[in-house]
């Protein structure tokens, strides 16, 4: 397996994820500091990114359709773990499960996904090393949005303005605009279930 690990902003309580959405969704959320109550769909499975950089690739710096506010979601770090915990990988890992039918089996009923993708660099290009998308769904879903959030953010003037620095090549300025992502620590047990080891981190 490829090299990962969760690299992300957080301190004693929180983590921020990202997260992309249209403007009715992102106003709302930051207005209300919740998605309840708007058209954001619980019943559809929803993706959060703790890399700033990988929410850049996968949104174009904010220019993609319905993913033109790009909202940096501080959650209760025993939230996240708790997703992890109850995650099952996207794609079948043979070191990981006994069996392709045991994991078929276990992708049907997890609340939570864990995929691996390529990290990226301030020019959006991959990186030797991948980070994690989580896929939330079922309770996973009720519990981000009913519990784990804590505070929601607009931070898409940030994102075009680092994204016009890198553009006008001024690479340092632009860097320097980065959060401080740093690894991220995980109890081994929930490592080794989402597909980190010893030798990776």
């Amino acid at each position: 397996m490829d090299i990962c690990t969760i690299r992300a902003l957080y301190n004693d309580n929180t983590i921020t994820i990202y997260q992309a959405y249209n403007k009715d969704i992102a106003s709302f959320a930051v207005k209300h500091q919740t998605f309840i109550g708007s058209t954001f769909k619980r019943e559809r499975m929803t993706w959060i990114k703790p890399s700033f950089l990988w929410m850049m690739y996968r949104s174009a710096w904010g220019t993609k359709e319905n993913q033109e506010h790009i909202l940096a979601i501080k959650i209760k770090r025993e939230g996240f773990e708790w997703a992890l915990n109850n995650s099952c990988l996207s794609q079948f890992e043979k070191n990981l499960y006994s069996s392709y039918d045991d994991w078929k089996q276990l992708i049907a009923i997890s609340p939570v996904r864990v995929q691996w993708d390529p990290e990226k660099n301030i020019l959006l290009q991959p990186l030797k090393y991948k980070s994690i998308q989580i896929g939330l769904s079922k309770e996973a879903i009720e519990k981000y949005v009913s519990d784990w959030i804590v505070q929601i953010d607009d931070i898409t003037i940030t994102c075009r303005k680092i994204e016009e620095l890198v553009s006008n090549k001024q690479i340092d300025q632009a860097e320097n605009m980065l959060p401080q992502e740093e690894i991220y620590p995980l109890p081994d047990d929930i490592k080794i279930k989402i597909g980190i080891t010893s030798a990776f981190v």
